[in-house]
């Protein structure tokens, strides 16, 4: 890891409702990777490693960067009603997805798989643009945000 990294991640518990099994995977699964392997430096803001929380504020993600220390560094906030479709077709796709691993055929797993990868790269392109001036990441890195993102967006 370099010194523009994540080294770690949470997400703001007081946001989320509830998860189901294969929800809670997921998120375990995308900050491991995260965690694992990330490229992310903010543009204008002082150099990383950072502590990243994320949480949702009025419809506006919040990113709170924190350095090793724990000391503030700088807070986003990224307006989400552009993500609001996306993001909804993707919980539809997901609950497909979930759902056909326990009844359909491979062949049928591997076409919604397909359009759940579809989405979720339309989902962190998205995120990287509209994050493009303040911070710079890579495709793996913005795919797990969009990730934790959806994740937040569970209201039970």
């Amino acid at each position: 890891m370099s010194q523009t990294d994540i080294i770690q991640i949470s997400l703001d518990e007081r946001t989320i409702v509830r998860r189901n099994a294969d929800i809670e995977h997921e998120r375990k699964v995308a900050i491991f990777d995260l965690l694992e392997g990330n490229s992310f430096t903010l543009a204008d803001g002082p150099a990383g490693p950072y502590d990243l929380v994320l949480s949702l504020e009025e419809n506006r993600l919040v990113m709170n960067l924190r350095d090793a220390a724990q000391a503030p560094l700088k807070k986003l906030k990224l307006e989400l009603r552009p993500f609001r479709r996306l993001i909804k077709d993707y919980f539809l796709v997901c609950e497909s997805y979930f759902d056909a691993i326990k009844h359909a055929s491979p062949s049928q797993i591997e076409a919604i798989d397909m359009g759940r990868r579809g989405l979720h790269n339309e989902g962190s392109e998205m995120l990287r643009k509209r994050l493009a001036e303040q911070v710079e990441m890579d495709g793996n890195t913005a795919r797990r945000l969009f990730t934790l993102i959806c994740v937040l967006h569970i209201r039970g």
